[in-house]
């Protein structure tokens, strides 16, 4: 079985004068894998992707794409790499269909035919075939996004490269991205997304990394980047039927629970521990006689895990 890495960063660095952009930044991804890069803005996602798709070179540092050397094979690479830029421009003077077609035939996607085939595939694909004749400036924030991620899908790159896709979107509009992409990497597309959100891509992404200043904070799962962040801690709400304090009583004596309040029917503590401890809790609270009707979740936001970093001294100055 290959095990290279269809993404293989290596001591990346990015510098605009006296600026570190991106600090020795060493990054694997799997192939098939959605891979989400959060970090607040100045954290060095763009000038990352912006190696990544050949748009600039790194000060020092090397990039291999699905083997691909991307900085000694600029051409190879573009072949099999799609990008898509925050704000990606659309004109406004052409149909859907015109604007795919006048990128497949500067990719020189075989005959006329063929070309329309693959337009045809690719607005199936982000779900916009009813949009095929509406003109470009008529669709909503959503669509065009998904309109630009098709461009982006025409040649079929094996590795896509997402920079902010979902900023401004919707719930809705959110959601049908994360289908989509979702679908993308279970045919065979690894897929590199960014954002400023943590929660957004903790939605979408199989694993995901956190930048801030250049740096490499934390890389992994959601579960373990907070682990690493040393911010597993959550909030969790359990709403019962009744007898709230006798819940709350058997949970204060469980492990990794701390601030066991009880509110009317409501009863919210902090937790600390793993997913599967957390599944097994609250399988002990029903089997104890809890009757419990529903759980809600509160983990720390990006921010929050980025100031406790900073307090940590983790943050380099």
């Amino acid at each position: 079985m290959d095990e290279t890495p269809a993404i293989d960063i290596r001591c990346l660095r990015v510098d605009y004068g006296d600026f570190v952009a991106v600090n020795d930044l060493t990054l694997r991804v799997p192939h098939g894998e959605v891979f989400g890069l959060v970090g607040p803005n100045g954290a060095g996602k763009t000038s990352t992707f912006r190696v990544l798709a050949t748009l600039m070179e790194p000060t020092y540092g090397e990039v291999i794409l699905s083997g691909v050397d991307v900085l000694e094979n600029q051409e190879e690479a573009r072949r099999i790499t799609g990008y898509m830029p925050d704000l990606a421009p659309v004109p406004s003077d052409l149909k859907v269909w015109e604007f795919l077609e006048f990128y497949a035939s500067a990719y020189r996607l075989g005959s006329h035919a063929q070309r329309r085939e693959r337009v045809a595939e690719c607005l199936a694909e982000v779900s916009l075939t009813d949009w095929r004749n509406s003109w470009c400036n008529q669709l909503s924030r959503g669509q065009t996004q998904r309109l630009v991620l098709a461009k982006t899908l025409l040649h079929r790159p094996r590795v896509l490269i997402l920079d902010e896709p979902a900023s401004g979107l919707d719930p809705l509009a959110r959601r049908e991205l994360r289908q989509a992409l979702q679908k993308l990497a279970r045919a065979g597309a690894t897929i590199f997304v960014s954002s400023h959100i943590l929660s957004e891509l903790a939605e979408m992404c199989t694993s995901l990394c956190v930048m801030n200043r250049g740096k490499l904070l934390a890389s992994g799962t959601v579960q373990e980047v907070r682990e690493q962040l040393g911010s597993n801690e959550r909030t969790l709400t359990a709403t019962l039927l009744y007898q709230a304090q006798a819940a709350a009583d058997w949970l204060a004596a469980q492990p990794a629970v701390a601030a066991v309040q009880v509110s009317s029917n409501q009863v919210t503590f902090r937790y600390t521990g793993s997913d599967e401890e957390q599944a097994d809790l609250m399988i002990g609270l029903m089997q104890s006689g809890a009757r419990v009707r529903s759980f809600e979740e509160k983990g720390s936001s990006f921010e929050d895990l980025l100031v406790q970093v900073a307090e940590n001294n983790r943050i380099a100055s």
